[in-house]
């Protein structure tokens, strides 16, 4: 499956455009990750762009993201494609064992929090974007709520990246595809 395959899929099933955006941050974070360390960037991007392209059908932790796993088999995604979606959230129980799978979960919060940060600046951009500025937001519960704290600091260890580095390397991603997420000011 390539990246085209994948975003036929996320255009099939996703309809909000922030969502979207959200998983094209994830993607290119899963993309520089890749790069970094000298795997397959295109699996691990399209791991990214898919991870979840069922929320808006299965809108529940329940569901989300284990009711895709047919979808995605029909789409003929990869195994380990598969493994990576369905890993990346925590309360689905199932491990994640492979490096992807370990950035997949580590990205997938962090850039959530990093797209919060900037659009709450008067820039609405990624380029300044600072990591004391996140560690700022971080700090304050009530910021983002919903952007699991715990996750993070969990997704960062298990992917071993020191957490404020990680932070940083996403940033940098992001900046790479700016204009697409809305976020290049």
């Amino acid at each position: 499956m390539n990246r085209d395959d994948a975003f036929a899929i996320v255009n099939e099933y996703v309809k909000n455009p922030n969502l979207v955006k959200h998983m094209l941050a994830v993607e290119a974070a899963m993309r520089f990750y890749a790069r970094k360390l000298g795997e397959d960037e295109e699996k691990w991007a399209v791991a990214g762009l898919l991870h979840d392209f069922d929320w808006e059908i299965h809108p529940t932790m329940e569901e989300h993201p284990l009711a895709g796993e047919s979808i995605l088999r029909e789409h003929g995604a990869p195994e380990e494609i598969i493994h990576a979606v369905l890993s990346h959230a925590s309360h689905t129980g199932i491990p994640r064992e492979t490096l992807m799978e370990k950035a997949l979960f580590a990205c997938d919060e962090v850039a959530g929090l990093i797209t919060a940060v900037a659009l709450v600046r008067p820039s609405r951009a990624l380029y300044d974007l600072k990591v004391k500025s996140v560690k700022k937001k971080w700090k304050d519960k009530s910021f983002a709520a919903g952007a699991d704290r715990e996750e993070m600091e969990k997704g960062a260890e298990e992917f071993g990246v020191e957490l404020w580095e990680h932070v940083a390397n996403v940033i940098e991603a992001m900046n790479q595809i700016a204009e697409s997420l809305d976020l290049a000011g």
